[in-house]
């Protein structure tokens, strides 16, 4: 089959997306990684993972089916950032719904879900492995489905709740609340694009968080 893998130039996800296409290919099929809706050709299968950009009819039109793997238990959790949500909520165990793309935001009928657990003390860089090679296990599955003529959508039924964009300004830590209070907000730091910050004293400081591996003072 010919399939294309659609990314955000700017997404976590691109280094997964070649995971992904390397064992597409070893399966037999014809694989390109895009980065802009407006390279999409015609073809079987478009994944659209991490893909920021709204799809219009025109454009789904190409392919024979659209996919999208969002980390909620859709219709639940439509909307952005749903992992880094559901960590701040305290989950520890993060459904995923695969399911064919339409105009409307999260709402194409569902094929598979499933889900990863975390222990609670994972940041943002771990939890990202997981969430993607759930996402490449999913995928591999659908297409082998999709092959085999044995893959059926399902309607999402139940009530919509959306998560809000997140913004860096969502990152501020509350100087009266100790780290354990707010440890949730530290494992979805993105470091480098959405940092952990505080005022104190008229003054903005940054703060960066890692885990500490191989110190001997503290073994």
């Amino acid at each position: 089959m010919k399939i294309t893998i659609l990314t955000d130039k700017t997404s976590w996800m691109n280094k997964y997306d070649v995971e992904l296409k390397n064992k597409l290919l070893k399966l037999g099929h014809s694989v390109k990684i895009i980065h802009s809706k407006n390279a999409l050709s015609r073809g079987d299968i478009a994944f659209f993972l991490s893909c920021f950009e709204l799809i219009k009819e025109d454009k789904l039109k190409l392919n024979k089916h659209n996919i999208v793997v969002h980390p909620s238990d859709l219709p639940k959790g439509k909307g952005w950032s749903p992992t880094s949500w559901q960590i701040l909520e305290g989950k520890n165990k993060i459904p995923l719904s695969l399911f064919e793309a339409v105009e409307s935001v999260d709402a194409g009928d569902i094929y598979l879900k499933d889900s990863i657990v975390l222990n609670g003390s994972e940041l943002a860089d771990e939890w990202r492995v997981k969430i993607a090679n759930k996402i490449i296990d999913m995928c591999l599955c659908f297409t082998k489905k999709n092959q085999n003529n044995t893959i059926k959508g399902i309607k999402q039924k139940g009530k919509s709740t959306f998560y809000k964009k997140r913004t860096p300004i969502d990152c501020e830590l509350n100087v009266n609340k100790s780290i354990a209070q707010q440890f949730n907000l530290f494992r979805i730091i993105d470091n480098e694009l959405y940092p952990a910050f505080f005022r104190f004293k008229g003054k903005i400081f940054k703060l960066k968080i890692e885990e500490f591996k191989g110190c001997k003072y503290f073994e």
